[in-house]
């Protein structure tokens, strides 16, 4: 008899467990993708914003108009930031607002280019987990040389965590421009590396920000990867399980 009342708990966990899933699978995502700061193939990217499900919808905001976005009314008004832009300028009150934005909760993904923005403010830094540097740079008393890059190159992806993010996607080989030499933060935890010689090892990352899950993927410059179905699901991925980081806190 306990054994039949065991199992029978076993089945309902596991029952519910999928319908949760499956629920959260439908549950609509509203992102923000800001751009700007360099150029790129818009219909392409376009494209697979529009691939990425029925339950995600975007709009694209570019800089300087996306700091708007920043302010607190209008923060309800999307759910995850998605960035891919590679701006430069920003006031102290706007990065002030920036950055309280995605530490009071606001789940961000940043792809490609973003780790290369903002030159001059260093909190930017720890908000994506990392930094690729135009210029010799200065860290904690350690100097980082300019970075460097090379376009339109085959390279192995290998996935080195089992995380939400990368479920169901394996080791693959992506056509991308590679970074190197890049800073990441100490404590990100590495989800993507590669052994390209042209690259930085880690190549996609989690990290928090104060109340906020970030997950950056170096990879995004142009149509191969935009249309690549691991770089797609991994994007997918990444928006789902920042905004879940949402939900679980607003359900304590």
């Amino acid at each position: 008899m306990k054994k039949i009342f065991s199992g029978s708990l076993i089945f309902f966990s596991i029952f519910f467990t999928l319908l949760s899933q499956e629920s959260f699978a439908k549950t609509p995502i509203r992102i923000l993708v800001v751009t700007g700061g360099h150029s790129y193939n818009k219909a392409t990217f376009d494209e697979m914003l529009t691939g990425l499900g029925k339950n995600i919808t975007s709009r694209i905001v570019e800089f300087p108009a996306a700091y708007d976005e920043f302010l607190p009314e209008n923060r309800s008004k999307y759910d995850v930031l998605v960035f891919y832009h590679m701006w430069q300028k920003i006031t102290p009150e706007q990065e002030k607002i920036f950055a309280e934005c995605i530490r009071e909760g606001k789940p961000l993904v940043v792809l490609h280019h973003s780790i290369c923005a903002f030159d001059e403010w260093p909190e930017y830094w720890q908000i994506i987990g990392g930094k690729y540097f135009h210029k010799p740079t200065v860290i904690d008393g350690k100097e980082y040389a300019a970075c460097t890059y090379i376009h339109d190159l085959h390279f192995p992806v290998k996935v080195v965590a089992k995380h939400p993010v990368t479920k169901g996607v394996k080791d693959f080989e992506n056509f991308d421009e590679t970074y190197k030499g890049y800073y990441t933060v100490p404590g990100i935890v590495p989800l993507l590396t590669t052994t390209e010689p042209s690259s930085t090892p880690v190549i996609g990352w989690t990290w928090h920000f104060g109340k906020s899950r970030i997950v950056t993927l170096q990879s995004g410059h142009d149509t191969a990867t935009f249309q690549n179905k691991n770089f797609r699901k991994l994007l997918k991925q990444s928006i789902e399980w920042t905004f879940a980081g949402i939900q679980a806190k607003n359900k304590k």
